[in-house]
């Protein structure tokens, strides 16, 4: 009150602070990892590259069609071999849009993104002219430069420094397959795991088995049924047409065919989970579904039945994992997606069938440094090491320990975890319980660790590797013979 007994009203002024103002305003601005680094919008179908960043699907087709490979703001040049659908972020960008209240976006036009695309290739270009050839040649980024070095197979590697120079002399030697253990031609036996159409559904076989391959819409109606049994019967009828006809494996493996089975893979049935995952791994036998599935986005859901699946249906998903890893494109984007934990862990529990699977899968994956990086951060060279007691999948094992051995972290990380001793341990043994491929690549593994490797060297005389490795050039290969000798002359030498 005043002095007189009158209220007093206090003018304050109403203004909405600077920080409020700004509270409110980030609320309506989309998390950074929600932008695409090339187009600066809201991504409508984000996807994973193979060095891992994320970017929206059609910038990425634009910049592989026009031959163009962008610097990023941290200076990193990403590798566009193969593009992954992202389906969590697209699902936590539709989220955020409703929750913000903003506008979910549309699919980008791709000449728009074209227009955005030539204007960076115009800007780095003209940066260019102002330098001179040479030095321009050297910091002009090269579309896929980590793939011809990070993607070939076992028989062909090209080292890009003098330390990596051994992998040369490493690649393992083993009669390998092509097809996973758990796949069975229509000659074979039927296994456990198959699930046959009853006689009450012969005639459904006996008409579809008459339909056009090209006709997939017969399938998809079934598979998508909400009637568990015709979709039983969809999945069996698939995996019994894709297991022995090679056309109807490439001709029914189409985007909507993917797409219907990829939700089956999720059943909580287990015959319909089994039959889908099995079919699954018939279709992945040709090469020119490879790259067509994993861009699908089934991977995510094979490692789920990995983690979750029921017992055989884990069989057939290793089997299918391993068979698409065959395809260098698909390496990297495999081991991005994380399937390398759950396939780690199935070699340790897993049965017969799924581990060796699972060891031929890692092989291959291995063969990609990303991915050795990977396994070893799981703690992958003790895992292995410790297998190779195991006569079940010891010779499958020891072609990823020379994978690892072909890097300088992975040497590091297997003499840590006492490789030297355990190798010369198997060679130990003898024939009684390992192949000769085996006791050639565990000569292999030992030479690659020996590489300038004064540690490896202390290590050796300790095992009592001197003796083993006589024995070796007496009576070994001559592969092994010749990696014996000069693991011998470093041995001996000053």
């Amino acid at each position: 009150m005043g002095g007189k007994g009158k209220l007093r009203r206090w003018k304050l002024p109403f203004r909405r602070s600077s920080s409020i103002t700004a509270a409110v305003a980030s609320k309506n601005e989309p998390p950074k990892e929600f932008i695409c680094p090339i187009s600066n919008s809201l991504m409508f179908d984000p996807a994973v590259v193979s060095s891992g960043q994320t970017f929206e699907k059609v910038c990425v087709h634009v910049c592989r069609d026009l031959g163009f490979t962008p610097t990023l703001p941290d200076g990193s040049t990403p590798d566009f071999s193969s593009v992954i659908p992202n389906i969590a972020l697209k699902t936590a960008i539709a989220n955020w849009c409703s929750k913000s209240g903003s506008e979910i976006p549309n699919p980008p036009v791709y000449s728009d993104i074209e227009s955005i695309v030539r204007s960076l290739s115009g800007s780095v270009a003209s940066g260019k002219e102002e330098s001179s050839t040479s030095r321009a040649s050297e910091k002009t980024p090269i579309l896929f430069s980590r793939v011809g070095s990070e993607l070939n197979p076992g028989n062909s590697y090209s080292p890009s420094s003098s330390e990596e120079s051994v992998i040369a002399n490493t690649t393992p030697f083993f009669p390998f397959a092509t097809r996973p253990v758990c796949f069975s031609p229509s000659s074979s036996p039927s296994t456990a795991s198959e699930f046959f159409p009853d006689e009450a559904s012969s005639n459904y076989v006996s008409a579809s088995s008459s339909i056009s391959y090209s006709e997939d819409e017969n399938f998809v109606t079934k598979m998508k049924s909400l009637d568990v049994y015709e979709q039983e019967q969809a999945v069996i009828l698939l995996r019994k047409t894709t297991r022995s006809d090679e056309e109807a494996r490439a001709v029914l493996c189409t985007e909507r065919l993917l797409s219907a089975l990829k939700e089956l893979l999720n059943s909580t049935y287990a015959a319909v989970q089994t039959n889908a995952t099995a079919a699954l791994v018939n279709l992945s036998l040709e090469k020119c579904n490879k790259v067509k599935i994993v861009r699908a986005g089934i991977i995510p859901f094979l490692i789920e039945i990995l983690k979750n699946g029921f017992e055989d249906s884990r069989e057939h998903a290793a089997g299918a994992i391993f068979s698409l890893a065959l395809e260098d494109e698909n390496k990297t984007a495999i081991g991005v997606l994380g399937a390398l934990p759950p396939l780690l862990h199935l070699l340790r529990s897993g049965g017969r069938r799924s581990r060796q699977d699972v060891a031929l899968a890692l092989y291959h994956l291995t063969l990609v440094h990303s991915n050795r990086i990977k396994i070893l951060n799981l703690g992958g060279a003790g895992v292995l090491l410790g297998l190779l007691k195991d006569r079940e999948v010891a010779a499958r094992v020891i072609l990823v320990v020379c994978n690892l051995a072909s890097c300088g972290e992975g040497r590091a990380a297997l003499l840590d975890a006492d490789a030297v001793e355990c190798l010369v341990g198997v060679l130990r043994i003898g024939s009684e319980l390992n192949s000769e491929s085996t006791r050639d690549n565990c000569v292999a593994a030992l030479h690659s660790l020996s590489y300038r490797s004064l540690r490896f060297q202390r290590l050796a005389r300790d095992a009592g590797a001197e003796e083993v490795l006589r024995e070796v050039v007496e009576m070994g290969s001559e592969r092994a013979k010749n990696k014996a000798r000069r693991i011998l002359e470093d041995l001996s030498g000053p």
